[in-house]
């Protein structure tokens, strides 16, 4: 199986500041990161996959700091970029203060309520119904999965998606559902069957087929490391959970319908 993971770029914003940017010095192109990684036999070791993810990261802020018209800021961090580049082993050299990460990390998580506590906009007349994953035209591409909120059948906000899982041996494809920062899988992360979820019509947010209250009842990712994927008795207990609450898809914009008043 293949896990994706992808850095969501705000990228229509920064092509429409870019117009009124002034163009400087800060030239991206000069770290020849592509070329680097195809030509560096350390940048094409497996083991160092996510420092080619981390740099590509760097290298997306570098070009926001030169949009923005930071461009001593931009040729700083090209010249980070460049360090890394010539010396993949420099990434070694982080902090091993597992409490100094965690405080890192919690302040990129957005602050917002979990599990169910915020009630969403469905309901309202005229709006058009939710749509299976399966019966989308055309499909969605990753950066339209990766950090999209999802929401239960009652409209309450569950988390995000913080990864995807494509291509297991049973042809079995998954979302990592969490709520608190991108990317961070967290304690409290499910482990949901992608066809099991429907999406607005405008691509803003997930929905499960499950209410708030069954949140609770579904069984937690059990590690962090992705090893579930080789354990087919929790896979299956996990599956048969979701399949048994799939043939209700239909019934969600039922619940969430406006109810009209009549005198």
């Amino acid at each position: 199986m293949t896990i994706l993971k992808t850095t969501a770029i705000a990228v229509g914003l920064v092509f429409a500041l870019s117009a009124t940017a002034v163009q400087a010095a800060c030239n991206i192109s000069d770290a020849k990161l592509e070329e680097a990684i195809l030509q560096k036999p350390e940048l094409r070791d497996p083991e160092n996959r996510y420092l080619v993810l981390d740099l590509r990261t760097l290298r997306d802020a570098a070009f926001l700091l030169w949009t923005y018209g930071l461009e001593d800021d931009c040729e700083r961090l090209v010249g980070n970029i460049r360090e890394l580049i010539a010396s993949p082993s420099m990434g070694e050299r982080g902090t091993s203060d597992e409490d100094a990460v965690d405080q890192q990390q919690a302040a990129g998580e957005p602050l917002q309520q979990r599990l169910g506590k915020v009630k969403g906009s469905r309901g309202t007349l005229n709006e058009a119904p939710l749509v299976p994953i399966s019966a989308l035209d055309p499909g969605l591409l990753v950066n339209e999965i990766v950090g999209v909120e999802v929401r239960t059948s009652d409209d309450k906000i569950v988390g995000e998606v913080r990864n995807v899982v494509i291509g297991t041996k049973d042809q079995k494809d998954y979302v990592i559902v969490a709520s608190g920062g991108f990317f961070v899988p967290g304690k409290d992360s499910l482990v949901v069957p992608l066809l099991s979820l429907v999406i607005d019509r405008a691509r803003t947010s997930f929905f499960l087929p499950i209410t708030s209250a069954q949140v609770k009842s579904v069984p937690l990712m059990p590690d962090q490391d992705y090893l579930w994927l080789d354990d087919k008795e929790w896979r299956a207990n996990n599956d048969a959970i979701f399949q048994s609450l799939v043939s209700n898809v239909a019934s969600i914009d039922k619940t969430l319908a406006p109810t009209v008043v009549t005198k």
